[in-house]
């Protein structure tokens, strides 16, 4: 089974995400695809790992998502974005490249025998990206998205906190 949780920032994403998985199972994973960038970001990721209970497992896994998934488990992946960026930064901001990469790996959760609660980003709904690096990944992350989206057994986009269903 596999979600999909879309939304803006701050729309409530993480929070309806997690609390979907808490109800699901009682020792949810919480799969961290961002990379370290820096010591501030290390302080900002390890701050939200202390935010989570007892009940959560934390992974960190910046591109290969479907190797640290274990059998029969309920794992928030969170999120699209920032493992993208992963793909987009390291094949030099190729689009396609990224894109053909991404969907590889993602199609790979579709063959595991676990709860997937995938979250991310609907960045082409803002202001229009100002550079050209930004356009790129404003299509890559829409692209991703709607792949997402049509192999998710559920999709829903969070607005303003509040959780509408669009599949």
């Amino acid at each position: 089974m596999i979600y999909y949780i879309t939304g803006g920032e701050r729309s409530g994403k993480s929070n309806y995400a997690q609390n979907l998985a808490t109800t699901l199972s009682q020792k949810p994973y919480y799969l961290a695809t961002s990379r370290i960038w820096d010591d501030n970001h290390r302080q900002r990721i390890d701050r939200h790992i202390k935010d989570r209970d007892e009940r959560w497992i934390s992974i960190e896994e910046e591109k290969e998502i479907a190797k640290v998934i274990i059998d029969k488990s309920v794992v928030v992946i969170d999120c699209v974005t920032l493992w993208l960026t992963n793909f987009f930064v390291d094949t030099e901001n190729d689009v396609e490249k990224s894109l053909s990469l991404a969907k590889i790996e993602f199609d790979k959760l579709l063959t595991l025998n676990a709860t997937i609660i995938i979250i991310s980003n609907e960045i082409g709904m803002g202001v229009h990206a100002t550079t050209e690096i930004g356009r790129k990944f404003t299509e890559l992350q829409g692209w991703m998205n709607q792949h997402i989206a049509a192999n998710a057994d559920k999709a829903i986009l969070m607005v303003s906190g509040i959780p509408v269903p669009i599949k």
